[in-house]
């Protein structure tokens, strides 16, 4: 089988590949060497995908159904490998074998079609959230997980330098670095999390009704953690005349629901909604980026 990147994987690795990388170049011989490494037949590529990886739909020698998935350094596959093993199914999906290659993992397969998004809004968060919490446990300490700090210390850089270039968002990104450095001045939590939590993180499967997949993990406060949440489906909330006050109605709920504190959820949205619309402007992502900073407004 020919191992084609889907496009928007391609279109997203492209956003942000270093000058010289090749692993696009490599992904169909590297797919094909995993599969026959581990003697596995391929149904087919997961497609739309994901925007960090490839994700085939596998059956291993003996029939059983799994997942092979291929991402590049810059996607931390190994820190999600460490991850999944740490969880060991509880509230995640199942890494199904230990190290064989350097980003490659093999994974219990979900139903990969079926996400919690499918679920009417509130019911949706309900089961989302709940399954966040299963998560949040104490970090091993065999392996060294990025921390908050240090990921949106990056990211603030990142933010800095847009603003500079493009002064219409400087008044977001100051309140945005403002709130991450209240924030981080006293952090209550230190707690492993998955990082990039969202309703289509949440698949369908057969241990348990709902699993998480997907995870860039990081170790924080779990306000960081579910500040993802809060804006999901950002671009329902834009299209309703009450979607700031709905906005910050979810941020109460949210934070009652797990036990997070209001401000600190709030903050944490905040930061996370300016980052990834500035990133999206960019990179020419408009539509995205006027969207998330609208949200971020209403913080």
């Amino acid at each position: 089988m020919v191992f084609e990147p889907p496009k928007r994987l391609v279109r997203a690795l492209g956003e942000t590949a270093p000058d010289g990388d090749a692993w696009l170049e490599k992904l169909p011989e590297a797919a094909q060497q995993a599969v026959a490494l581990r003697e596995l037949t391929v149904e087919r590529v997961q497609v739309p995908g994901g925007r960090s990886s490839l994700v085939a739909l596998v059956r291993r020698a003996d029939g059983a159904p799994a997942v092979l998935k291929l991402a590049p350094g810059r996607a931390r596959p190994e820190a999600e490998r460490a991850a999944l093993a740490h969880w060991a199914g509880r509230g995640a999906v199942l890494l199904l074998e230990p190290f064989v290659t350097e980003g490659v993992l093999l994974l219990e397969r979900l139903h990969p079609d079926v996400s919690v998004r499918s679920l009417p809004e509130a019911k949706a968060l309900l089961e989302a959230a709940g399954t966040l919490r299963r998560l949040w446990v104490q970090p091993p300490a065999d392996f060294a997980f990025e921390t908050v700090a240090e990921r949106t210390g990056r990211q603030a850089e990142a933010m800095r330098a847009s603003a500079q270039a493009d002064p219409e968002v400087a008044p977001l990104v100051d309140l945005a670095l403002g709130a991450r450095a209240e924030l981080l001045a006293a952090p209550p939590d230190h707690l492993l999390l998955h990082g990039t939590f969202r309703q289509s993180k949440v698949l369908a499967g057969e241990r348990m009704p709902w699993l998480a997949v997907g995870p860039d993990p990081v170790v924080g406060e779990c306000a960081f953690d579910l500040a993802r949440l809060v804006r999901d489906r950002v671009e329902d909330l834009i299209a309703q005349p009450s979607g700031a006050g709905t906005t910050r109605r979810r941020v109460k709920r949210l934070a009652e629901s797990l036990d997070v504190d209001q401000e600190r959820l709030r903050g944490w949205t905040l930061f996370r909604a300016v980052e990834s619309g500035v990133r999206a402007r960019r990179v020419g992502r408009q539509r995205d980026a006027e969207n998330l900073l609208e949200f971020a407004s209403w913080l």
